[in-house]
């Protein structure tokens, strides 16, 4: 299996610390509002990257944090009139539903950035004593000359980052005693949530919540650390620089980043408009067909958004979940429990396809050309199994089928059909939800609804709906 690494700039055998184990830190999102389709791509990317690992038989410790301390909650809180604290953990609520709808598994960990602090305090103290890092009038700074590999992810060079780059030139830059050190602890503004340190009240900086969560949960070492290409600079550079000048050991072997996702050729951006929530692509699709899209293309490739292209989806996903509707009924009333001598020699060839996948996902988890795999796995089910193929033939392409779907996270049992009475009741109680403000719910049944193929309109008159 062969990984791209973002350090060495080529790919690479994957060889883990441990033999049979991979730990694995991806950085979640900043939890202020619902998550945006952007957020999804790398949950669903590296989601299906951890179930392969799972499916070759590694145990994966698959660590994913919330951060929850930042000044967009504090914005958000200040806007609402409610403790930042409160902001964090609706959202939190919130993203977990739109992860589980969108078939990504738990974490098995998701630590709170709020709830490590005592561990970023013990970091900071370690940096300042091995004079990796100051303490300014509270504010406690990163000497990043002093590291000696930064830029060695980002393959940027420090005296070009000082003479081009003025976004790192932030607030308090003239305490600095250089211009590209960066913050590790601040102090509080009023009105905002601190914490007690030695140097101040105050928080951390971005940086060190990451640095620390995976000391934490996975050790000094980790095998895989993942996230969007946009954290490569500072956020991942700076982990690195944190995390081995603090443990003296390399931080992560392999380091994975997804590609920008854009919205009809163009950046996602709210002033222009194109800026979509995943629960708001929950009220046209089901999620299903966002995380199929997702992985209709490398995940190191820039991917397009569009309707079309989502519709293009919808399709493609239909005609695997109804090849394996129809294996399901095929071996439900199939007999012989023992497979032909030409259903044998069939086998094979399904299995080929099953090869041809996992030698897809062995190259950096060319999760296209896996799909491509799948088809052609579709293809030949709906070809070679019918009412006269035997029980046991049936099962073991169907068997297939789910395994390599379940790699991809794809769900292909179809869900019974609703009653009209049943959508009825459903949007009434919908309608219960929104008249009490329990918005959380309303919009639960609208996903719920679309799931099983049921889309509402609400307009002027009430809400209509029909089935997709």
């Amino acid at each position: 299996m062969k990984i791209y690494n973002t350090l060495s700039k080529r790919k690479e055998e994957f060889v883990p610390l441990v033999p049979g184990k991979v730990s694995m830190y991806v950085c979640g999102p900043t939890v202020y509002n619902f998550i945006h389709i952007g957020n999804a791509r790398p949950m669903i990317v590296f989601d299906t990257v951890r179930r392969y690992l799972e499916y070759k038989g590694f145990e994966v410790n698959y660590v994913s944090n919330f951060t929850d301390v930042d000044d967009k909650i504090i914005a958000k809180s200040i806007e609402e009139g409610i403790e930042a604290d409160a902001v964090a953990k609706r959202y939190i609520a919130e993203c977990k539903k739109d992860m589980a709808d969108m078939n990504v598994l738990p974490a098995t960990t998701h630590p709170l950035a709020t709830e490590e602090i005592g561990g970023m305090l013990k970091m900071i103290a370690v940096l300042i004593d091995k004079g990796y890092a100051y303490n300014k009038n509270g504010t406690v700074y990163y000497r990043t000359r002093r590291f000696a590999d930064y830029g060695k992810l980002s393959h940027k060079n420090l005296d070009d980052l000082q003479s081009g780059n003025r976004t790192l030139l932030v607030t308090g830059s003239e305490e600095k005693e250089d211009p590209l050190d960066f913050v590790l602890w601040k102090p509080k503004k009023d009105g905002e949530p601190y914490w007690e340190s030695p140097w101040s009240q105050g928080r951390p900086g971005w940086h060190i919540e990451c640095s620390v969560m995976s000391k934490h949960y996975l050790g000094d070492s980790i095998d895989i650390h993942a996230g969007g290409e946009d954290l490569i600079f500072p956020h991942h550079e700076n982990e690195i620089a944190q995390s081995e000048a603090a443990n003296g050991k390399p931080f992560a072997t392999y380091w994975m980043h997804n590609a920008f996702l854009n919205i009809d050729n163009r950046k996602m951006s709210k002033s222009l408009g194109n800026f979509f929530t995943v629960r708001e692509i929950s009220e046209k699709y089901d999620l299903q067909v966002l995380r199929f899209f997702m992985l209709s293309a490398h995940y190191r490739s820039p991917l397009n958004f569009s309707a079309a292209l989502m519709e293009s989806a919808k399709n493609g996903l239909d005609r695997i979940v109804t090849a394996a509707e129809r294996l399901r009924k095929l071996e439900e009333t199939a007999q012989g429990e023992a497979e032909t001598c030409s259903e044998q020699e069939n086998l094979h060839e399904a299995e080929s396809f099953r090869k041809k996948f996992e030698a897809a996902m062995d190259d950096d988890f060319n999760t296209a050309d896996a799909i491509s795999a799948v088809f052609e796995l579709v293809k030949y089910a709906n070809s070679n199994a019918d009412e006269n193929s035997t029980r046991a033939y049936v099962r073991e392409v169907r068997k297939t089928l789910q395994n390599l779907c379940d790699v991809l996270g794809l769900i292909t049992e179809k869900q019974e059909e609703l009653l009209d009475e049943e959508v009825e009741a459903l949007i009434a109680e919908r309608q219960m939800a929104r008249k009490q403000k329990n918005f959380a719910r309303a919009d639960e049944i609208r996903a719920q609804l679309l799931e099983q193929g049921i889309q509402l309109e609400d307009t002027r008159q009430g809400v209509t709906w029909k089935r997709v």
